[in-house]
This record gives C-alpha cells, structure tokens and sequence, in this order.
C-alpha cells in the first residue's frame, strides 16, 4: 500500500494557499489536474469565492466538455463558458512546434480580465510538476499573464493528484489524459476544423467500440495511427479485433488505419517532429 503521507501534507499546504487567496478562477477543463484543483479549492473556499471558466473551441472535444460539466455538476462547481478563437490565429493553424503558446495566449487573455471583472485576482491552472519537464510552451504564456501553477508550486506529481483525487471520491482519479485535439495533427500540418473532426470522430468511435485507456488517433492525411496503451493493444491486434478498429475509424472519415505497435507515447508529434529535423525532413500531414 501506498504511503500517501507526503501528498497529504502537499494537499494541506495547497488548502492553506487557497485560504491565503481567498477567491480563485480556475482554467478548468475538466481533466485529472483541473478537477482536483477545483475540489480542493470548493472545499476551502465555497462556491461564492471559486469559478471554474471553460474555453470552448474545435479543438476541445465534446466529450470532454459533457465530462467536465457532469464533474462540475457533481461537485457543485460555478462555471462559465468562454469561446476562444485560436484557429482564427494564423500562427496557430500553421501548426508550429509551439502552437500550445498561442492557443494558452488566446485562452488566459480572455479568462485573466474575466476574473478581474469579478475582483478574483488570482487565475490558476491544473499544470503538475510533471509536466515542468516536457515540451510545454503554453506555460510561458500563462506566465506572462501571471497565470499561477499550484500543483507545480507544491511539487504534485500525477500520481499523487490521482491518488488524492480518489481519496476525495472525485470520478477523474483514473481518468485518461486528454489533450486538446490539435496534438494529434503532426507539426507543420495546418490545424482545420475539418481534420479536427476527423480525429474526434474516430477516437469517439474506439471508445464506443471498447476501448480504454490512453488513446490517440494521429492525423496523417488519409491515413490514422492509432495509439493504444500495451494492454489494450495484445486485445485490439488479433485479426477479428483489429478489423473492428479499422472499420470504425474508416468510418469516421480515413481510408486507412494502423495500430501503432509501440503504443501509447506522451508527445509523439514532439519525437517525430525531432526525427524530422534529425532527417533533414520536412513535416507533413497530407
């Protein structure tokens, strides 16, 4: 059994900080980090002195929206739904290695004087230590809008979020990670709300197929790589399984589909994107 001793006193350092801040305003999007950000804080707080806002756009799944206003609902979380227009921005839908910066820029422009509107000054979000050592350039955006990072503050890991949000009873506590939908599209594709669709489509009909876990279809033109984590991958690659993936995501708009055998890999554009440049190789998605 885990010794969660040293969770909980992070969890208790987090409670007094959010007595300190006496109000919040939380980037929620219903994921792990944020729906744990959100419990704690309520607890604390009370629901006059939290708000939990949503930035909406085609890159936001549906079903991760449905999940996050039945979690909110759940644990009687305010929240506010914003729409953001980062597919708007050129910079973005060119697709760069550091496209997250202009979609966190578009996001906390808007959330940040919202908050301020309605006197909260302090605006956090669900960022972990964990995430300090990957490739994460929206986090110099949420800098630079003075954006606070608590779970890094305290040194939370991802699994001392999700052990403790099972201590709480929240239902995120094993909940896959999703990011946005734009990290499947490889680096130097353009983001359209068309392949954007495409990639929902199919990851929505795998899951109504059975799968679990991790999952990512990654964009490649006509073409998707399905990412499935090592369990679910010795189950979905006899020939009757595999069939069945294939179906299901042709369906949703590829001529072809592939299981990834090396499965699952946080930042797989990042790796390939690197393999490019190593090559000398350009990018490309269609």
């Amino acid at each position: 059994m885990v010794n969660d001793a040293a969770a909980i006193a992070k969890e208790d350092r987090l409670r007094a900080w959010f007595r300190e801040r006496g109000a919040v305003a939380i980037g929620y999007s219903g994921g792990v980090d944020s729906a744990y950000l959100a419990a704690v804080a309520l607890s604390e707080l009370g629901t006059d002195r939290v708000l939990a806002i949503i930035g909406r756009s085609a890159s936001y799944p549906e079903s991760q929206w449905a999940a996050a206003r039945e979690v909110a609902a759940d644990i009687g979380l305010p929240v506010l739904e914003v729409a953001t227009d980062e597919l708007e921005d050129p910079r973005y839908a060119a697709n760069p290695s550091n496209r997250c910066y202009f979609c966190k820029s578009e996001l906390w422009s808007k959330l940040v004087p919202i908050a301020a509107e309605r006197g909260i000054e302090t605006v956090i979000d669900g960022t972990n230590a964990d995430d300090l050592t990957g490739h994460r350039p929206g986090a110099a955006a949420a800098r630079e809008l003075g954006v606070v990072s608590p779970l890094a503050i305290f040194e939370f890991s991802k699994d001392e979020i999700r052990r403790r949000s099972r201590a709480l009873g929240l239902p995120t506590s094993d909940q896959p990670s999703s990011p946005c939908l734009s990290s499947r599209i490889p680096y130097g594709t353009p983001v359209t709300v068309g392949r954007l669709r495409r990639v929902e489509q199919a990851e929505a009909a795998l899951r109504a197929l059975g799968v679990l876990g991790d999952l990512r279809v990654r964009h490649f033109g006509d073409l998707a790589k399905v990412e499935l984590t090592p369990s679910e991958i010795t189950r979905w690659t006899t020939p009757d399984a595999r069939e069945k993936i294939e179906a299901a995501v042709t369906a949703a708009g590829y001529e072809r589909a592939e299981i990834d055998p090396r499965g699952y890999r946080s930042g797989g554009m990042i790796e390939l994107a690197r393999r490019a440049h190593d090559n000398g190789a350009a990018l490309s998605g269609d």
